[in-house]
């Protein structure tokens, strides 16, 4: 178990996944320092229910799985807010959350370790070659290319990881992928949603 900074948002990250945020509140500002400061990061986390902005006394429901992730670039943006782009390193399960005088919410936290960058690579077979070849026909795309993501084709975790976050679904479909433990069952689920998409159309 470890205590960690959690910054609540109406967006799911998976690990090797990539987000750029404006920050703007002086609770995050003070939070992006000590990560810069530190190399630490903190834990991204669906908002169930309320604002981004809530403060105390505000409601504020957020989903117990997160992606903990590190800052990988920042800059001073042309409004002068702090511009940073966060990559996700491994998930974690909440077992209790808790503000803090400063409205800085922070969680004891267990992260599984099998859902993590540094984890062992799972090995691709030939039964999952169709998906090697839809992320690497995504990654040619000019928008995901923009996101500088570091793929490796011989790893199924990471193909499932980087399938999840391009996937054009809602937030709560993307949670729902992000709580799934198992490359294979998260596969599984993906395929689910995309065989619906190719329905609508």
């Amino acid at each position: 178990m470890e205590t960690i900074a959690l910054f609540p948002l109406n967006s799911v990250v998976f690990p090797k996944g990539r987000l750029s945020l404006q920050i703007f509140e002086s609770r995050y500002v003070d939070l992006v320092r000590q990560c810069l400061r530190e190399q630490s990061g903190f834990g991204v986390v669906l908002i169930e229910q309320g604002s981004e902005l809530a403060h105390t006394g505000q409601k504020l429901d957020i989903h117990r799985v997160g992606t903990y992730s590190e800052v990988v670039d920042w800059n001073e943006l042309s409004n002068g807010l702090l511009g940073i782009t966060v990559e996700g390193r491994r998930t974690f399960s909440i077992l209790e959350s808790w503000r803090e005088s400063n409205n800085l919410c922070r969680a004891e936290v267990e992260f599984r370790t099998e859902d993590s960058v540094d984890a062992e690579p799972v090995e691709v077979g030939e039964e999952f070659q169709e998906y090697v070849d839809l992320l690497q026909g995504l990654a040619k795309h000019p928008m995901v290319d923009d996101l500088n993501l570091d793929i490796s084709f011989e790893n199924l975790r990471e193909i499932a990881w980087c399938l999840a976050e391009l996937l054009p679904v809602s937030n709560r479909e993307k949670q729902a992928i992000l709580e799934i433990r198992d490359p294979v069952s998260r596969l599984e689920q993906i395929e689910l949603y995309i065989a619906a998409m190719n329905q609508q159309s």
